[in-house]
C-alpha cells in the first residue's frame, strides 16, 4: 500500500524543495539582498564579489547604469545621476522643498509627484527604486541559481502609507513578488534576536544614509512586539555629508557652486566623515581646476557640526519612550543599525542617553537585510520551529471625519499590525440616503488639524429618521502597513470601500509637527471637541423639532408652539456665537427638552391611536406597538 505524504500548511509538498526568497534592504545610499542558505542568512554578492550596491542610477543618452558604474558618473553628469531616491519616493514636491535646492536635479511635477528631468526624459523616484530592485533581483537569482518566489523589502518604520505603496509599486515594476514590507528596526531585531537569543526590552536605533528610525521592542522567546516607534524620514548620514560639504564651501569662500562642484564637495564630505570615524583628524587637500583647499578638520569640529542632528534623533528617542510608557532604566540594551552609527559621536550619544549596553556586533550595514532574509524564508514556506512572530505597529492614528469637523479615531497610533477595527455611525438628517466617508490621519481632535488621506461615499442607505440607520466603518491595516477602509449599512448590506493610496506622503517635518501639536494643544483640542459635539447635538435637536412641527404642529396649542419656538430660537442663537458659552447652551438645551416633552407625548399618543384604530383587542400584538413606537425616536 502506497503511503500518502502530508505537508504542513504553507510548506512545500516536497520536503527537499527549498523555495527561493530574499530579503532586500532598499537603502538611501546603499542596498543589499540576502537569503537563507543552509540554515543561515547571508548577504549575496554580485558577479564581482561585491555585497553592497550603491543606490544610484545613471540615465544617460544611450545607456542606463545602476550601482557602482552609475556612481562613477556622478561627478561628470550629476543631473543625470540620481542618488538617494528613497528620500523622494512617495512624496510631493512641497514635501521635499526644504532640501530640494541641495540636489543637482531639475524637478517637474506630474500627477502630484516630483519627477527628475534626465537625458532619457522625466524619471520618478519609483522608477529609480525599481531599477535598483531589478538589479538586486538579478543578482539574487544568479547567486541562488533559480527564480524567486518573492521578497521581503524593508522600509523605515516611519514610512507612511504613500511611501509604502510607492515602494511596493517599485517592486512590482522590478518583477518582484512582495511577500511583505518589513519595518527596518523590526528586521534588525529579528537578525539580532535570533543570533543572540536575547530577551527583554530593546531600543533599535537605526541611522541610515537618509532616514532615522527608533523603535522599542519587547523580545520574548521568539515574539517581537513593537511597543512604540518614531523617527525622521529625512535625517541620516547624507545630512552629515551635506554639513561637511557646506563647511568645505565656506572654507573655499566661493559665492556659488555649479552642479559638478556641489556633487564633488558632497563626495569629499562623505569621505571625510568615513575617515573621521577611524581617526582624530583629517588633512583636507583639494586640488581641482576651480577648487583649491588645504585644511585640517578634527573629529571634535565634526562632532560640533552634527550635534544638532544628533539631538534631533535623541528627541525622537525620548518621544518613543514616552509613547511606550517607559524610561531609560527600562531599556535592557540598544541595537545600532545603519552605516551612520559607525560615527563615534553617534555611538557615544546613544550610549549616554540610554545608559544601557550598546550592541553593534552585527555589521550595521547588513543586519537589516539579514533580518529581512530570515522573514522571507519564513513567508516562502521554509518554516522551522524557531520562526519568529512579528508584531509591528502603525505610527499615526487613523480615523474619519464626523459632524462638526471632528476627527473620530478608529485605529490609535502605535496599534499592533496587522489589525482591523470597526465602529458604528449613523445618519444625521431625516431621509439621508448617502454618507460621505473622509479618512484622516493625525493626533488632533479637529479634521482641519489632521491630514486628509482619502474620500469615498456609501450610497443607497434606506431613507429613515435621522439616527436610525446603522453604518459600520471598518479600518484594516495589513502586515505591510497599508490601509483599506470599508463602510456597510447593516440592514441592507450595501457597502463601499477604498484602498488608501494618496499621491504623496508626509514630510518628516509634517510628521513631527503633527505629533508635537497633539501634545501641545491637547487641552485646547479637548475643549474644542466638547464644544463641537454639543453644537452638533443642539443642531440635531433643532432639526428634529422643525421636522416634527412641519408634520404635527396641529397637536399643540398656540401657547405650546410659542414656548417651543422661543426655546428653539434661544438654542439657535447660542450656537451661532463663537466661542460657544457651553454653560448657557446646556441650560437652553434643558429648557428646549422640557418644552418638547409635551410635543413628544402627544405625537406618541397619536401614533398609538393610529395603530389601534379599527382593530379589536385580539388583533393587537406587542410587535405592532413596538414597530410604531420606534419611529417616534
Amino acid at each position: 500500500m502506497a503511503l500518502l505524504q502530508i505537508s504542513e500548511p504553507r510548506q512545500s509538498t516536497n520536503p527537499h524543495e527549498h523555495r527561493l526568497a530574499v530579503g532586500i534592504d532598499l537603502g538611501t545610499t546603499h542596498s543589499l539582498v540576502a537569503a537563507v542558505r543552509s540554515g543561515k542568512a547571508e548577504v549575496l554578492s554580485d558577479s564581482k564579489g561585491r555585497e553592497i550596491l550603491p543606490s544610484v542610477v545613471f540615465y544617460g543618452d544611450e545607456q542606463t547604469l545602476v550601482g557602482h558604474e552609475a556612481n562613477a558618473m556622478a561627478h561628470e553628469q550629476p543631473w543625470n545621476t540620481i542618488a538617494s531616491a528613497k528620500r523622494l519616493i512617495g512624496r510631493g514636491l512641497e514635501d521635499i522643498r526644504s532640501f530640494a535646492n541641495q540636489l543637482p536635479y531639475d524637478f517637474e511635477v506630474s500627477e502630484g509627484m516630483p519627477r527628475i528631468n534626465t537625458a532619457q526624459g522625466p524619471i520618478s523616484p519609483v522608477q529609480v527604486s525599481a531599477k535598483i530592485l531589478d538589479t538586486l533581483r538579478e543578482q539574487a537569482q544568479l547567486s541562488l541559481g533559480g527564480e524567486l518566489v518573492g521578497a521581503v523589502i524593508t522600509v523605515p518604520a516611519y514610512f507612511d502609507d504613500a511611501q509604502r505603496q510607492a515602494t511596493k509599486d517599485a517592486a512590482q515594476l522590478a518583477g518582484l513578488n512582495v511577500l511583505r514590507l518589513l519595518n527596518e528596526p523590526t528586521a534588525a531585531a529579528v537578525a539580532y534576536g535570533l543570533d543572540t537569543g536575547a530577551n527583554g526590552v530593546h531600543a533599535i536605533y537605526d541611522l541610515g544614509g537618509g532616514t532615522f528610525d527608533i523603535s522599542i521592542l519587547r523580545l520574548n522567546n521568539g515574539v517581537y512586539e513593537v511597543l512604540a516607534t518614531g523617527g525622521d524620514t529625512a535625517l541620516g548620514g547624507d545630512d552629515f555629508d551635506q554639513l561637511l560639504a557646506n563647511w568645505l564651501w565656506e572654507q573655499l569662500g566661493m559665492p556659488e557652486l555649479n552642479p559638478q562642484q556641489s556633487r564633488f564637495l558632497l563626495s569629499q564630505g562623505k569621505a571625510i566623515k568615513e575617515q573621521l570615524s577611524a581617526q582624530e583628524s583629517v588633512a583636507v587637500n583639494i586640488n581641482q581646476k576651480d577648487l583649491s583647499l588645504q585644511q585640517t578638520l578634527t573629529r571634535d569640529q565634526f562632532n560640533a557640526l552634527i550635534r544638532p542632528l544628533l539631538e534631533q534623533t535623541l528627541a525622537s528617542c525620548q518621544q518613543v519612550l514616552d509613547d511606550a510608557n517607559l524610561s531609560q532604566a527600562d531599556i535592557d540594551a540598544v541595537v545600532l543599525v545603519g552605516g551612520s552609527t559607525r560615527v563615534p559621536a553617534v555611538q557615544q550619544s546613544v550610549a549616554s542617553f540610554f545608559d544601557a549596553t550598546v550592541h553593534n556586533d552585527i555589521d550595521p550595514d547588513k543586519v537589516v537585510a539579514v533580518g529581512a532574509a530570515i522573514q522571507a524564508n519564513v513567508l516562502a514556506g521554509n518554516r522551522s520551529e524557531n520562526d519568529p512572530l512579528l508584531l509591528d505597529v502603525t505610527p499615526l492614528s487613523l480615523g474619519i471625519e464626523t459632524m462638526g469637523g471632528l476627527a473620530e479615531k478608529i485605529i490609535p497610533r502605535n496599534s499592533t499590525i496587522p489589525t482591523a477595527r470597526a465602529q458604528e455611525f449613523t445618519t444625521y438628517k431625516d431621509g439621508q440616503t448617502a454618507m460621505a466617508i473622509h479618512v484622516v490621519q493625525g493626533e488632533r481632535e479637529l479634521v482641519e488639524d489632521c491630514r486628509s488621506l482619502a474620500r469615498f461615499e456609501l450610497r443607497n442607505i434606506p431613507a429613515r429618521v435621522a439616527g436610525s440607520a446603522r453604518i459600520r466603518v471598518t479600518f484594516q491595516i495589513d502586515a505591510d502597513g497599508l490601509l483599506t477602509v470599508s463602510a456597510r449599512e447593516l440592514e441592507t448590506g450595501v457597502n463601499a470601500d477604498i484602498v488608501v493610496k494618496p499621491s504623496y506622503g508626509l514630510s518628516a517635518d509634517e510628521m513631527e509637527t503633527m505629533l508635537k501639536a497633539s501634545y501641545q494643544f491637547a487641552e485646547e483640542d479637548k475643549s474644542k471637541r466638547t464644544e463641537q459635539e454639543e453644537k452638533v447635538e443642539a443642531q440635531r435637536a433643532l432639526e428634529a423639532i422643525q421636522s416634527a412641527l412641519a408634520v404635527d404642529a396641529k397637536l399643540l396649542t398656540p401657547d405650546e408652539i410659542l414656548k417651543l419656538t422661543n426655546a428653539s430660537q434661544s438654542v439657535k442663537a447660542l450656537i451661532m456665537v463663537q466661542p460657544i458659552n457651553l454653560e448657557a447652551l446646556r441650560k437652553a438645551m434643558k429648557s428646549l427638552s422640557e418644552a418638547s416633552d409635551i410635543f413628544a407625548e402627544k405625537r406618541m399618543n397619536q401614533s398609538i391611536q393610529q395603530a389601534l384604530s379599527g382593530k379589536s383587542v385580539d388583533d393587537i400584538n406587542i410587535e405592532t406597538l413596538e414597530d410604531h413606537s420606534s419611529c417616534l425616536d
